[in-house]
């Protein structure tokens, strides 16, 4: 079983914003593979359904996206998945332009506290994760600002193009293909690459 985690922070006045994109992702998980509702648990939304053959849980948590780690490290405990194996996590990232995703095996929180604390709480920085591009913060604006900022109509246009290529990259990540995800998607999601050509990162 796999626990597939999209960041952001719960009510209304964030959706939309470039940090909520993880919460959009799991949005569109679940209606594009009709994944029942389970209610409140473990400081997420959550449901549980079948994806890519896979069973999977898709959360949201509800801790705020600089407390992501309570939630996650609670999912991981209580279902008894192995983090390195089991969890995937979705999330915002100012250094790729809208239209971009990036597949990634493990790294470092890259300065994103919603990763930190996951790390933090975890124990370990090596869980598989899929950022998606919100555009790099213009000069004079302050970071907590631009992250809780809404796109402009072409932005999000991308952004939305984005999502559905990350829920194709998701499967490859659950069919245990993450080097084809990464091969594949590691481009501007408007140009994918043929599967051998690989870019490193």
């Amino acid at each position: 079983m796999y626990i597939v985690v999209g960041l952001g922070n719960p009510t209304r006045q964030y959706e939309g914003t470039r940090h909520n994109v993880g919460f959009d992702t799991i949005d569109y998980l679940v209606d594009q593979y009709r994944i029942p509702s389970s209610g409140v648990k473990h400081k997420s939304m959550y449901g549980k359904g079948m994806i890519a053959g896979q069973k999977v849980i898709l959360a949201k948590p509800l801790t705020y996206m600089n407390l992501s780690g309570e939630a996650v490290a609670e999912l991981v405990q209580y279902y008894k998945v192995d983090p390195e194996e089991e969890l995937v996590v979705i999330y915002d990232d100012i250094s790729l332009e809208p239209g971009y995703i990036r597949v990634r095996k493990k790294g470092s929180a890259g300065g994103h506290n919603g990763i930190k604390s996951i790390i933090t709480l975890l124990g370990t920085d090596k869980f598989k994760r899929i950022r998606i591009g919100v555009g790099e913060k213009p000069k004079n604006w302050d970071l907590a600002d631009f992250v809780l900022s809404p796109f402009s109509k072409d932005e999000r246009k991308r952004v939305d193009e984005a999502i559905c290529h990350t829920a194709d990259a998701l499967e490859l990540v659950l069919q245990e293909d993450i080097d084809g995800a990464m091969n594949r998607y590691n481009c501007k999601v408007s140009e994918p690459k043929v599967e051998n050509d690989a870019e490193k990162e």
